[in-house]
């Protein structure tokens, strides 16, 4: 598994319990035994991911909302909800990633951490986020 890869599974599980438990991400990273594990690049990487999304979680969610229109956000399953997060986030503000991708990252994620039909469900929203920015631009 590539670096970046493993900075996104990270990152996902440490939104995720920070969804769910609400314990600071400081406190999550302290007792995250993969988190250790992992290299410099990975944990700046997965850092950046995490901040970045949370900082911009209220502009991400405006967003997912609208691409799902027929779901409110807290009926989305939490795993999904995450992966949609961080791949919006690194569509928004990490413009060095093609979309392609970050859309292929978010689908092999939401495959291996999801349900059955997360990778549908996380290729459908995102590209239509895509297809619609495309189309105002």
């Amino acid at each position: 598994m590539g670096s970046r890869r493993q900075a996104r599974e990270l990152a996902l599980q440490m939104l995720y319990q920070h969804e769910l438990t609400g314990e600071p991400v400081s406190s999550i990273v302290a007792n995250f035994e993969e988190w250790h594990r992992s290299s410099p690049a990975v944990q700046g990487f997965a850092t950046q991911l995490v901040d970045g999304t949370l900082g911009h979680v209220e502009e991400i969610d405006g967003i997912l909302s609208r691409q799902t229109a027929h779901w409110r956000l807290d009926r989305l399953a939490a795993v999904d909800r995450n992966i949609l997060r961080l791949a919006l986030y690194e569509l928004l503000h990490l413009a060095e990633t093609p979309a392609a991708v970050v859309i292929n990252e978010a689908i092999e994620i939401a495959k291996k951490f999801g349900s059955a039909d997360s990778g549908r469900f996380v290729n459908g929203v995102l590209d239509g986020f895509l297809k619609k920015k495309m189309e105002s631009e």
